[in-house]
């Protein structure tokens, strides 16, 4: 019996690890898909959404709420894109402003410590200048920006053809056994997974957008500029557990400190921005991902250093997503469900 479970194990490491590698191989192919399904998640969790609209929802068909939320998304990314597009040739235009104004914090950093007399300040510096151009940092986005509207086009055609391939799904479904009680097994945890996924996904994209708003408002009115930009970049971030929030206060602080060049103003930005990500992080985010998900925080931490290995940066925006369906699907085996107890928030699946 030890030697059977043993031999068991044994053969879930190298099934586990044969599956990682064909994810991290094929990570071109499969990101697309992934994303591709995840917006048709959030277009079904619109949909439900707008049914529960007052007097305007009821009235709406099915047909028509689907059209509502699939533009309301394709409304939503293509402006996103936009604009990247209009911000990147803003910037590079004006990345030799920011360059001075880094350099000459920089050397008030100098003069505080005391090292402006010390010969080795004016080589830093020129190798600073040598090694460090911020113009080129900006331009060399430009390619990044092209490969994501290329992926996006790509997942804009796939969730196309899911939405029309969703009227036969559940003939699909009732087709793929003869067995009653297996296809309804399959369409119980589809359905599971549907709900809880697209309940999610449609409420994270809610969130997000409230809090890019918040995060706009507050870099507009202390005059930081590209601040539309910076919303939508924390309103993506915020897809990323724990990590977003972080880089949602420490990207514009240091954007704070190439525009303003003084502490006072750094801080005006920070402080509210900070603020708005505790409460963000410790109350909002918390109960959505316990309601909706019930997933460990320690196991969503170790599925984003998991998934950001595999995949990078779209990674790190599927991790918890992914986790969750893995927790749902292992939930429904009898050899499985150890681990999805185990991946829960409070061991109940």
């Amino acid at each position: 019996m030890i030697n059977e479970r043993f031999r068991s194990f044994v053969h879930g490491v190298f099934l586990a690890l044969i599956v990682g590698w064909v994810l991290h191989i094929g990570q071109d192919i499969f990101i697309p898909i992934i994303f591709s399904v995840l917006v048709g998640f959030v277009i079904i969790g619109m949909t439900r959404m707008l049914a529960k609209v007052p007097v305007l929802g009821p009235r709406l068909s099915i047909q028509m709420r689907y059209i509502v939320a699939a533009l309301i998304m394709a409304v939503g990314l293509v402006s996103v894109v936009w604009l990247l597009f209009a911000n990147v040739g803003r910037a590079v235009a004006l990345a030799p402003q920011y360059q001075d104004s880094l350099l000459n914090s920089i050397q008030s950093l100098a003069v505080t410590l005391g090292l402006e007399s010390e010969p080795s300040w004016k080589s830093l510096r020129q190798q600073f200048l040598a090694q460090v151009s911020i113009q080129r940092l900006v331009g060399g986005t430009l390619g990044s920006v092209l490969s994501i509207v290329a992926t996006l086009i790509v997942v804009f055609l796939y969730v196309a053809f899911l939405l029309v391939e969703q009227r036969s799904f559940a003939a699909k479904i009732q087709n793929i056994s003869d067995d009653p009680g297996q296809v309804a097994f399959i369409r119980q945890m589809i359905t599971n997974v549907n709900g809880k996924i697209g309940t999610y996904l449609a409420l994270k994209t809610l969130l997000s957008v409230v809090l890019g708003i918040l995060s706009w408002a507050i870099m507009a009115f202390f005059g930081m500029e590209f601040a539309v930009f910076w919303g939508v970049l924390i309103a993506l971030l915020n897809y990323v557990p724990y990590i977003g929030s972080f880089l949602s206060v420490f990207l514009p602080a240091v954007f704070a400190i190439l525009q303003f060049g003084n502490l006072n103003s750094v801080l005006a930005v920070m402080v509210p921005l900070s603020i708005v990500q505790f409460a963000n992080g410790n109350f909002l985010d918390p109960y959505l991902m316990g309601n909706s998900l019930n997933l460990s925080p320690f196991v969503i931490l170790v599925s984003l250093t998991v998934w950001s290995a595999l995949w990078g940066i779209p990674g790190a925006f599927l991790a918890v997503p992914m986790t969750a369906v893995m927790v749902m699907i292992f939930a429904e085996f009898p050899g499985t469900r150890p681990f999805a107890v185990l991946l829960s928030r409070k061991g109940d699946v």
